[in-house]
């Protein structure tokens, strides 16, 4: 989570620099319920994060140099210095790129997650976020509700951050409740407070497990407050301030934090070494990729997660 922070404030840094081509969408406040997602996530099921899931990634073993390289455009990423700096992934290793954060990586997962049956493969779990905007879309239905029938061990982390971009929950839906719609879908529904990041943990994880196990999907709905813009280039003026004075508004990491320091299992002096190891990582990995090439589409041959001829080899 502290790791996640430090290169966020440092991607929000070089995109009022003009060194970030597209948007910049940070995940502070959500990085407890996107890290407990990743880290309860083991090799061979499938992540597909969100634009807010820096911490996600990072615990389903994503890196800063990585990371650096897809937002600033070198041609040694993953991703080769193309396809937007948002999406990243490694799909071999179950990692998705994201295609749109409104609910469209929920019918992939449940895709990926058929094949993986057609081919026999089992202990397989598929896991991906949105945000309660999220909710309201085509593809969520859609995606949830084949899951539902199929008994997919898909697992949905929806972060309720109070607001679609700047549309407010009572202007999102009419349910009284998110976990409304895990009724309505006929899934397991769970809560979870997504400031605490041991609430996080347990919810989290004992919902992959139970997916694993053949609970069918899972529905997670965490209760939160987005702390930034829905990207850096939105103030949030219009974020009601009694929400951010409330028990939503709290900061997860700072939370988490002070429950480490209370429970003795690290100091003050730790976290600011932590912090500064962090981004001492971060300003060594920025400076170095900044020196790197950026692609020259004249000489790249770039192309496609495959050929035909090595799609063939492969089946």
């Amino acid at each position: 989570m502290l790791v996640a922070r430090v290169l966020e404030e440092k991607l929000a840094s070089l995109y009022r620099a003009g060194l970030i081509k597209g948007g910049v969408f940070l995940g502070r406040g959500q990085e407890a319920l996107s890290v407990s997602v990743g880290i309860n996530l083991r090799k061979g099921d499938i992540f597909a994060p969100l634009i807010r899931d820096q911490a996600g990634r990072m615990a389903f073993g994503d890196s800063v140099l990585d990371t650096l390289r897809t937002y600033l455009g070198s041609q040694l990423g993953s991703m080769r210095g193309r396809d937007g700096n948002i999406h990243r992934g490694r799909p071999r290793e179950g990692y998705y790129a994201m295609i749109s954060h409104l609910g469209a990586m929920i019918p992939v997962i449940a895709g990926a997650l058929m094949a993986r049956r057609f081919r026999g493969e089992t202990g397989v779990v598929g896991a991906t976020c949105l945000g309660d905007g999220g909710t309201s879309t085509g593809a969520f239905h859609e995606g949830v509700n084949v899951a539902a029938v199929e008994k997919l061990p898909l697992v949905i982390v929806v972060a309720n951050n109070q607001y679609a971009y700047s549309t407010p929950n009572d202007r999102q839906f009419a349910c009284q409740d998110l976990l409304d719609k895990a009724v309505g879908y006929g899934v397991v529904g769970h809560r979870v407070e997504a400031t605490d990041l041991a609430d996080c943990l347990k919810v989290v994880g004992s919902a992959i497990e139970a997916a694993r196990r053949g609970g069918g999907p899972q529905l997670i709905v965490g209760d939160l407050l987005r702390l930034v813009g829905h990207g850096e280039h939105d103030d949030a003026t219009y974020v009601d301030a009694n929400l951010k004075s409330s028990p939503l508004g709290r900061d997860c990491l700072k939370v988490s934090e002070e429950f480490l320091i209370q429970k003795g299992w690290a100091s003050a002096e730790q976290m600011k070494r932590w912090r500064a190891e962090a981004k001492n990582e971060v300003d060594v990995t920025a400076a170095k990729v900044q020196r790197e090439p950026s692609p020259d589409p004249n000489e790249d041959d770039w192309k496609a997660i495959s050929s035909p001829c090595e799609m063939l080899a492969e089946a």
